[in-house]
């Protein structure tokens, strides 16, 4: 298993293999010819990015079995997606905001990202599987009242596309299998959140492949896989946390709104 960041230091932005608490730099693209150059540097004296920049940010909808069955959705044969701003993205520490003038409520919902390693269209799902270049945590913030604020049109992009409302990271896990993982999400030190992977209605080179046939991904996009039950709101000043065993946690405190 190999542990890919992206982090600042010194006015500068580099990626690298993390390992304890050091990170072996590394030039060239992540997801290929990447090879390790200078000296290692401590953890401690970095800020952590997104591990990823995609070109796409995309996020599932009712894909595990147990919250299909508690809301009483119907099982999709297909991914129900939508498309996240990518200027929504940000990394491991940064501070989630509401949007300015909102007073709502914002969830958090804590998935598996999948990280696309190439270029894929119209591929079949053994391609796809090869196509994914590793996995990583995301939390799929939520502005719950603006989804539905126009009962004619559910406003998907607007609700989960807000600045600050797609926390990615801390790394992207390279060797991993999706399907013996469990996710936690724990909002100030409680468990909200605790369920496996393998529930997922439909499972991720079967997303990639189906969600290919429509639009090209790119090395570096990013689909996030859907949540299972225990998303709730958050309020400011609240640290929310995202765990998945051998990526990482996903930590990041919800701030109060720019707005006074």
């Amino acid at each position: 298993m190999t542990l890919w960041v992206r982090y600042a230091c010194g006015g500068a932005e580099g990626f690298g293999v993390l390992a304890a608490d050091t990170i072996q730099p590394h030039a060239g693209d992540m997801f290929a010819l990447a090879v390790p150059v200078g000296d290692a540097v401590a953890l401690a004296s970095v800020t952590l990015l997104a591990p990823v920049a995609p070109r796409n940010f995309i996020g599932l909808w009712n894909n595990f079995f147990e919250a299909a069955n508690k809301q009483g959705n119907t099982i999709p044969a297909e991914p129900l997606y939508f498309l996240k701003s990518t200027g929504s993205i940000i990394g491991p520490d940064a501070a989630i905001r509401a949007p300015a003038g909102y007073a709502g409520k914002v969830l958090y919902e804590g998935e598996l990202g999948l990280v696309i390693g190439k270029r894929c269209h119209a591929v079949s799902e053994a391609e796809a599987a090869e196509a994914i270049f590793g996995l990583t945590c995301v939390n799929d913030v939520t502005a719950l009242d603006l989804l539905n604020a126009d009962p004619s049109f559910p406003q998907w992009a607007r609700a989960k596309g807000c600045y600050s409302f797609g926390p990615i990271g801390p790394a992207v896990a390279t060797g991993l299998d999706w399907a013996s993982l469990r996710l936690q999400v724990a909002l100030n030190g409680r468990v909200r959140q605790d369920y496996p992977l393998a529930d997922m209605i439909i499972p991720p080179a079967r997303i990639v492949s189906l969600i290919s046939r429509e639009m090209a991904l790119e090395a570096g996009d990013v689909i996030a896989c859907g949540t299972s039950v225990g998303a709730l709101p958050m309020r400011p000043g609240m640290t929310v946390e995202v765990t998945i065993a051998g990526i990482g946690t996903l930590r990041n405190i919800f701030a109060p709104s720019a707005e006074a």
